[in-house]
Parts: C-alpha cells; sequence; structure tokens
C-alpha cells in the first residue's frame, strides 16, 4: 500500500497523537492505544471513508449531513470537556448563601482535585441522569467501570467550596427525587408510631437498633406500596447521582463536633465563613417589613417566612453583619431571638438515638483511608453506610456480634476518604449533619468563577442579572 499524506497531514497526525498519548497516560489506561491505527487512518492512509458523505451527489442531503457531522463532533467535544476538564453548575438552593446566591452559574473545575473515569461511560453530554423531553435515563449501563480518580491540581482542603454527587442519591423516588429515601422512610414511621409509646433511654443500644430497624423497615414497605405517591424506585450509579455543592468542614481522620453553632476539629473552634447564615425569630411592633428594606438585607422572597397574620414574628435568616442591620432598626423590631431546635430525629445517622440538633451535633470522626476503626453498637450506626454502601461489602449485626462479608469481627479499615460537608446558610442546608459522609468517589470538583448570575426575585429590566457578581473568582466573594 502506497501512502499518499504530504507534509501537512503528518504534521496533523503528530500533534494528534502526542496529545492522545499524553491524555491515555494521565488516564493511566492503556487499552487506549487501540485508537491510534485509527486516528492513523484518518489523517495518513484514509482506508476508512469518514467523509463519505461529502461525495453525495444530492447537494441537501450533504448540507444535512454536514450539519449532522458538526453536531457530532460538537457533542464529542463536550462529552470530554465535561468530564475531564470543566463543567457548568447552578446554585439551585439557598444552603450557601450568601457565599453563593440562587441563580450564580459557575465553572466547575475537575482538575482541581483530578477527574473521576466515569462510571458510565455511555451518557448523552449535558445531561445528568435524564433526557430533558422524554424523561427517560440519559445513560447506558452496558458499560461500567470502578472508582478511578485520574491526577489533578491538589487535594479537597478544609475550607473549599466543592461540588460532589449527592451520597443518599443512590435509591431515588421518581416523584420526589430530592428527597432522600432512607430520611422519608424514618419520617413515615415517626408519622405512624406514636415517640411516647417507648422510651429510648430505657432501652439498650441493641434493643434502641431493634426500635429503629422496625421504623426503617416499615417506612420503605409504605414507599414501595403507594407508587403513586413515591413513583418508581431508581438506583443510579455514583457519577449519575444529583450534584450538590456545599463547604467542605472536615477532612478525612478529623474528629468533627459542634458545639453552640461553633465547629470544633479535634477539639479545636474553627473560623466561621464570613458569610454564614442562621436563622432567627424577628418580633415586629406589629408591622410588616417592608419589601425595601428585606431588598436591602439581602433576604430572598422564598426565606421571607412570616408566621403570623399581624406580622409581628417572622423566621429570617441572617449573617451577622444583617442581624446587626437589622437590630438597629427598632422603629420596627422588638428583639430578635435564635430559632429554637425542634429534635434530632432526622439527623444523621437516623437509626442512632441521640440528643444532639443543628447547632450540637457530635463528635464523629471522619474515615479515613487506610485507618481502622474498632465498631461498637454506638459507632455502627455512623459507619455502617460506608462499610456496606460506599465500599461494597456486606454487614450483619447479628446477638454474637458484627460480621463482616460473613467473618466475625469488631475492626474496620477504610478503603476511602470520606468529608464533612456543611452549607453557609446553616439552619437551611440538607447536608452531612442529615446524610452523613461524602466518599472521595462521589466528589465531582471545585467551582472557581461564577460568569452568570441571575436572581430569581427581579424582572430581566429591573436588576435580574446581578452584575456585580459576574467572573467573580468563588473564594473571593463578598
Amino acid at each position: 500500500m502506497k501512502i499518499k499524506a504530504d507534509r501537512k497531514q503528518w504534521i496533523k497526525f503528530g500533534i494528534v497523537s502526542v496529545l492522545y498519548i499524553a491524555f491515555i497516560i494521565w488516564m493511566r489506561s492503556w487499552l487506549g492505544v487501540i485508537v491510534l491505527p485509527f486516528i492513523f487512518d484518518v489523517y495518513i492512509t484514509k482506508l476508512i471513508p469518514w467523509t463519505w458523505w461529502k461525495k453525495l451527489k444530492n447537494s441537501t442531503a450533504r448540507y444535512i449531513m454536514g450539519w449532522v457531522d458538526a453536531i457530532v463532533f460538537a457533542l464529542v467535544a463536550v462529552y470530554f470537556v465535561n468530564l475531564f476538564f470543566f463543567q457548568n453548575y447552578q446554585i439551585p438552593t439557598s444552603s450557601l448563601e450568601k457565599s453563593l446566591l440562587v441563580g450564580d452559574y459557575l465553572f466547575v473545575s475537575k482538575m482541581s482535585y483530578g477527574p473521576r473515569v466515569p462510571n458510565t461511560p455511555l451518557t448523552m453530554p449535558l445531561t445528568q441522569h435524564t433526557m430533558p423531553v422524554t424523561g427517560t435515563k440519559s445513560y447506558l449501563e452496558w458499560i461500567k467501570w470502578d472508582y478511578k480518580r485520574v491526577a489533578g491540581f491538589g487535594d479537597v482542603k478544609r475550607g473549599d467550596i466543592v461540588v460532589f454527587n449527592y451520597p443518599t442519591g443512590d435509591t431515588v423516588m421518581m416523584n420526589m427525587q430530592y428527597t432522600d429515601i432512607y430520611s422519608e422512610a424514618y419520617r413515615i414511621a415517626n408519622s405512624h408510631f406514636s415517640a411516647s409509646d417507648i422510651n429510648m433511654d430505657s432501652l439498650s443500644r441493641r434493643d434502641q437498633r431493634k426500635v429503629y430497624d422496625v421504623y426503617y423497615a416499615y417506612g420503605r414497605k409504605q414507599i414501595a406500596a403507594h407508587p403513586e405517591v413515591y413513583g418508581d424506585l431508581v438506583v443510579r450509579p455514583v457519577d449519575r447521582r444529583e450534584n450538590y455543592v456545599k463547604r467542605c468542614v472536615g477532612l478525612p481522620g478529623d474528629t468533627l463536633e459542634i458545639k453552640d453553632r461553633v465547629i470544633y476539629i479535634d477539639g479545636e473552634a474553627q473560623k466561621q465563613p464570613e458569610n454564614v447564615q442562621f436563622n432567627y425569630y424577628v418580633y415586629t411592633k406589629g408591622m410588616a417589613i417592608p419589601d425595601a428594606l428585606f431588598d436591602e438585607l439581602g433576604v430572598s422572597k422564598d426565606d421571607r417566612m412570616n408566621h403570623t397574620a399581624d406580622f409581628s414574628l417572622y423566621c429570617l435568616p441572617l449573617t451577622d453583619k444583617m442581624y446587626k442591620q437589622l437590630a438597629a432598626n427598632t422603629r420596627i423590631v422588638e428583639k430578635i431571638t435564635l430559632e429554637p431546635e425542634s429534635g434530632s430525629a432526622d439527623l444523621f445517622p437516623q437509626n442512632l438515638y441521640k440528643k444532639w440538633d443543628r447547632n450540637n451535633y457530635g463528635p464523629i470522626w471522619i474515615p479515613k483511608r487506610g485507618e481502622t476503626v474498632v465498631l461498637n453498637e454506638d459507632n455502627l450506626p455512623l459507619y455502617e453506610r460506608c462499610i456496606v454502601a460506599y465500599e461494597g461489602n456486606t454487614l450483619e449485626y447479628r446477638n454474637d456480634g458484627i460480621y463482616i462479608n460473613g467473618e466475625k469481627t469488631d475492626r474496620y479499615t477504610f478503603k476511602m476518604d470520606y468529608y464533612w460537608m456543611m452549607g453557609d446558610n446553616r439552619h437551611n442546608s440538607a447536608d452531612s449533619r442529615y446524610w452523613g459522609f461524602v466518599p472521595e468517589d462521589h466528589v465531582v470538583g471545585k467551582p472557581l468563577v461564577v460568569w452568570l448570575s441571575l436572581d430569581k426575585d427581579k424582572p430581566w429590566f429591573g436588576g435580574k442579572i446581578r452584575w456585580n457578581r459576574i467572573f467573580k473568582w468563588v473564594g473571593n466573594i463578598d
């Protein structure tokens, strides 16, 4: 076979080949070398008619296939950029206010912590798990790869804002996709069984666990029995679960505790983020707080919670700066107090009897790869999901002890690092206090910059675009 490639073709082939080889070295996937002969054929030998449509006699067909070719190329390019380099993300909830606002659009860097090789590589670009029109799955599970993360610029640090896959989003109720099925099962059970029926303080840990097992079994049975309410139950791979964004406040190996709203790591108090918010009861002098004052404070319409018909009591999320500004308005405000706590039934782990709340939580040790924990009746509920759901073991709690993969043991060595994530809007954030640890294989990336910010409470020609936030680095937003 005689090769008729000119110098330009050889240069293109050389550049593409070097870039591709660098890519497969980075991915540590030598199976990728099987693609090199095809790259050689595209630029040099051209035995395969890659652009066959250019020889069509029908000009309309050539025109249509030209667009198809361009669209396919664009989708493939977007697929690789989204997987390994950058991804767009929109802030959907107020859990990180005032650090990140609802309506902020972010560029999320996959390179910051190293991109993951996808668990499900056969997926439609620009979708997470569902096709926008048909509502069907946007990915195929014909090919499944185990977790692997390639080299990035660094590791997750305490204080980083991180995008990750929702840890307890493995089983999804299709009619309630943003509700945790595990918490929902306990909520259903708690609404059915009267708390006064059982004195949990009088029970041993073993008997408390039996009670929670009954609770959870009842809740799951109710969910499965009412698909008209909850929808079908769908199990999603790690990389197809919902994306969440929170601040990392605890690293692998840390012992975390919250006391009077302050986070302690290994007994040392941590500095609060400047824009951290808590809910307060705002008692007015029998008058409504005007919208202009809410706008000045930066309280969204969704957060303007009025509890009384005469507007004498509001519940508002406030930063320290907002608290002082509102308290100084003595013409309207009578007093401001911290929102009272309502219990710990929905806090992680739901199957552990505890007297924690949002402001006083723990202590809890965050698992670290290679570290071994001694398991007992007190801490097993904290770590059993890590052992079973995240690291793929079987676990049984029998009368004579704990069995992991069929062997009796009281120890477990963790295979992955875990993180503790919380929102800056501390009383309005579904975070690790409710669903526990974030495994390293769930970490997606780090938000770098806000490229667009839209205020959903404002009209397009009345301040909808927050110009002062566009192209702001996430770490430097005031």
